[in-house]
């Protein structure tokens, strides 16, 4: 039996603001992410820029059928049914206080906000704060959080404890990150965790289940064949 597609619906779209102080490396993060680069010397963004990259994820962490066990085709067609592609739409917004009126156009519709502050500059961090009250108080609340302690790479600079991104990040209900944009580090899990933590389109688990029970069943019929 031909197994049906859990993207029937095609691509799901996912949009992520970037918000934070400007010179926090929202830009820079993004440009990582999308195409695996990084600028050491980069313009301030004006109002904002928009990103786009389609990535794979699970449903779920691991898969498995009820018996934990099955032939080698079996658990390739059940890992491969097990997937959504998600197409991330990133928009980058301009730090500047000049622009900070024309965020709301930007996280308004937004399954998820990303924001960063420098971990060598204690100002940006206040600054973060101030951003996750306006969202708090104008952003729909099913907005999930993400706070991004940026430039993991100065380590020997920093002047914002890891432990303090934390708890800030628990009190608003938020996940933590630190990243790098430079060397890469953190940011690939950082936005694939956050495309792996959307729910799916309606109707994509229901897909997912029949294709499994059509998939196990097949595999029954098969072990039980001369």
């Amino acid at each position: 039996m031909q197994l049906s597609n859990p993207e029937i619906s095609g691509e799901q779209s996912v949009k992520i603001v970037l918000l934070g102080d400007s010179g926090v490396g929202k830009s820079s993060l993004a440009l990582r992410f999308v195409t695996n680069e990084f600028r050491p010397y980069s313009e301030s963004t004006i109002g904002a820029s928009f990103m786009s990259k389609s990535i794979t994820v699970p449903f779920s962490p691991s898969v498995r059928n009820d018996e934990g066990q099955g032939t080698s085709d079996s658990k390739t067609l059940e890992s491969r049914q097990h997937q959504r592609t998600i197409g991330l739409k990133i928009w980058d917004t301009a730090g500047q206080e000049k622009y900070r009126s024309l965020a709301p156009m930007y996280y308004r519709g937004a399954e998820a906000a990303i924001l960063v502050y420098d971990i060598t500059v204690p100002a940006s961090f206040v600054a973060l704060q101030d951003w996750a009250l306006e969202l708090q108080h104008n952003a729909s609340p099913e907005l999930m959080l993400v706070i991004c302690g940026n430039k993991s790479d100065l380590g020997e600079c920093r002047r914002v404890d890891r432990g303090v991104g934390e708890a800030y990040a628990r009190e608003m209900g938020a996940v933590y990150v630190e990243t790098s944009a430079k060397d890469g580090q953190g940011v690939e899990d950082m936005f694939s965790g956050v495309a792996m933590r959307i729910p799916p389109l309606l109707g994509q688990e229901s897909y997912l289940e029949e294709d499994m029970l059509d998939l196990r069943k097949n595999t029954r019929k098969n072990e039980g064949c001369c």
